[in-house]
């Protein structure tokens, strides 16, 4: 099994959902099954095959959580220092086009979260980010064309 990096703080955030999916949603759907059942004709029961539906979902998304945290290696990013961007590092960048700047934190593939401002280790960005300093300009090929960003700091929080 390939141990693949992740945040402190996501762990503990995949580690709190497992948690709850486990003694709050499992145990929930299992008694909504179980009403649902006792309505009777289970082939024409749409409260009974919504419930199946959801349990199969929450039975899927354990499953991947269970495994994200058995193959995680977690790094405590506040123990990093430098200016080289490397996982963990919250990045400050300027849109060399537009002048708009972003903020973005590298993290591990199964905490990212764009909307956020978590990007994963995988993603072409934090690809051509890695090893890059404050000051440093760097090409990213995105669906849309090229954008160049220019590396305004770099800090690890």
């Amino acid at each position: 099994m390939q141990k693949v990096p992740m945040t402190k703080k996501g762990a503990e955030r995949l580690q709190k959902e497992l948690k709850n999916l486990k003694v709050v949603e499992r145990p929930a759907i299992i008694a909504a099954i179980a009403e649902a059942r006792a309505h009777g004709d289970l082939s024409e029961n749409a409260e009974y095959h919504a419930a199946r539906e959801k349990q199969s979902f929450i039975e899927g998304r354990i499953q991947e959580l269970e495994y994200a945290v058995s193959c995680a290696e977690v790094i405590d990013t506040a123990t990093l220092k430098g200016d080289k961007v490397v996982f963990g590092a919250t990045v400050l960048l300027m849109d060399e086009d537009t002048e708009v700047e972003q903020t973005y934190q590298i993290v591990g593939q199964y905490e990212a979260d764009l909307e956020h401002g978590l990007i994963s280790i995988q993603s072409p960005l934090a690809r051509a980010l890695i090893g890059k300093s404050v000051g440093d300009s760097v090409e990213v090929a995105s669906p849309k064309g090229g954008k160049s960003y220019e590396i305004l700091n770099v800090e690890y929080v």
